[in-house]
């Protein structure tokens, strides 16, 4: 298997003017964010310390120290005859996926990890319709392998609405947008294939999308958005089978893909065949009174989109769906029985009253309380924490913040014991790095996020203060360096 190296001119490069004083600890500390942004990826083999001292013309000593550091604090390991390797504390992850596993925390603990709203107003009043509906359908099986026809009828209408016209035998109901991507997954990307996804991106959706023995493919999501001219490259040189894609609201960051971006990037994927996954989990989460964007689907006929209405209506109701080209949609099905055999009648029953009578009412709800959620957490941040930086997103439920320093994985387990829970940026890398980025959801209520931040700002000053003392005591105790 080929190792990813890096060359001593180009880590020469990217550390620069490091500090010297010491040098070994400037360099060591340079090298540590390198490493923890994912500039320098993980298992990656660094220079051999005889060519890295040349690159930088410093002391031997002084990159001997330095890797020394790196392996003490968990950042490389040494393996006899081959040389140094990156590494993170904890693995790629380096913390237990919060996103995955939410509600971890005891009483009064405040979760900023599960995106998910509570249910909005009215909704009960559907399932009570729903209940009245029931008898109907207990003659049957209950199996719906491609969703209840009424249910597929009505999610097709709703791209009708968007201008995408849409048979309801392309509608395939399933048990949420992950159960979704795992079909999807398995029936388009076999061990031989490449999906193509973003760093940062959903932590789940990368497991789901392995389903099938599908290799995944990393291209840097940039702080202000997609790369085309990158993206473009990885996808031309790497052909992948599939493309994964959340253009709308993208999690973890917020980002939206222009109109004009996404007609030139599914132009470059029709040039290379491959199929676009598009994730629309949040894309009816428009939170300034913005008009949607175009489907991808209207743009590349062969996407097969991935829908929820957890996200925008509520998350108990756990049922999403797959839209699929006419002829995709037997080998969809196939795949999908291979993972269940149908989602709930009940909730089925009740997504059809919801969309059938207009799911608008609802949906304003919920952006309603996101928006007010957003401003209050957004708030709440410029005054306790003014120095992370951060975009103010325009819909979906999460904030995508930088710290100025630090490591995020270790301020998230200092907050968890200020009662705060929160999702470490390397959660959000499949290929590591990010350690100076975290996610913070805004779907708890104005009160809670205030009061969430305000043990946040804590943990940070504590953290801030714990750094400060290890690095006045490293200093202290380093011996003399050579630097050339």
């Amino acid at each position: 298997m080929a190792v990813d190296t890096v060359s001593p001119r180009r880590l020469a490069d990217l550390v620069g003017d490091f500090d010297r004083e010491p040098a070994y600890v400037g360099l060591a500390d340079a090298l540590r964010e390198l490493i923890g942004d994912g500039r320098i990826g993980y298992g990656t083999r660094l220079p051999s310390e005889r060519d890295l001292t040349a690159a930088l013309g410093v002391s031997r000593t002084t990159v001997t120290r330095a890797y020394g550091l790196l392996r003490e604090t968990a950042y490389a390991e040494a393996r006899q005859g081959a040389g140094t390797f990156t590494r993170l504390p904890g693995g790629p992850l380096r913390a237990r996926d919060r996103a995955l596993t939410p509600g971890l925390g005891g009483t009064g603990t405040l979760d900023l990890v599960c995106a998910a709203a509570t249910a909005p107003p009215g909704i009960a009043a559907h399932y009570q319709r729903a209940v009245e509906d029931l008898p109907a359908h207990l003659g049957t099986s209950g199996y719906y392998p491609a969703g209840m026809p009424e249910l597929q009828a009505a999610i097709a209408a709703t791209y009708d609405a968007r201008g995408l016209p849409t048979a309801p035998e392309q509608i395939i109901v399933t048990p949420g947008a992950l159960a979704a991507t795992a079909v999807v997954g398995s029936a388009v990307a076999g061990p031989r294939d490449r999906i193509l996804i973003d760093s940062p991106t959903y932590p789940n959706a990368t497991q789901a999308l392995r389903t099938g023995g599908g290799r995944l493919t990393v291209a840097p999501l940039e702080a202000d958005g997609w790369d085309l001219e990158t993206l473009g490259a990885v996808i031309t040189r790497q052909r992948p089978a599939a493309a994964y894609l959340m253009p709308d609201f993208h999690n973890p960051t917020g980002l939206v893909l222009p109109a004009a971006d996404r007609a030139d990037l599914a132009a470059r994927l029709r040039a290379t065949g491959t199929v676009p996954i598009v994730d629309e989990a949040h894309h009816a989460l428009r939170l300034d009174g913005q008009d949607p964007l175009p489907p991808f689907a209207s743009l590349h006929p062969r996407t097969i989109t991935v829908g929820s209405a957890s996200k925008s209506i509520w998350g108990g109701l756990r049922l999403g769906w797959i839209r699929a080209p006419r002829d995709l949609v037997e080998e969809l099905t196939v795949a999908r029985i291979g993972l269940d055999l149908g989602a709930p009648v009940l909730e089925q029953l009740v997504l059809a009253r919801i969309l059938a009578d207009g799911a608008d009412e609802l949906i304003a709800a919920n952006r309603a309380r996101l928006r007010d959620q957003r401003d209050a957490l957004v708030e709440a941040l410029r005054e306790h924490l003014p120095e992370w930086t951060f975009r103010v997103p325009s819909g979906g439920m999460a904030l995508w913040c930088r710290l100025p320093s630090g490591d995020s994985t270790r301020l998230v387990d200092l907050a968890e014991r200020h009662g705060v829970m929160l999702a470490p940026g390397p959660v959000f890398a499949p290929a590591g790095g990010l350690n100076r980025h975290l996610r913070m959801i805004y779907t708890l209520t104005p009160d809670d996020l205030r009061e969430a931040v305000r043990r946040i700002a804590g943990a940070w000053a504590e953290l801030g203060a714990a750094g400060a003392d290890a690095g006045r005591r490293r200093r202290t105790s380093a011996g003399p360096v050579l630097v050339a």
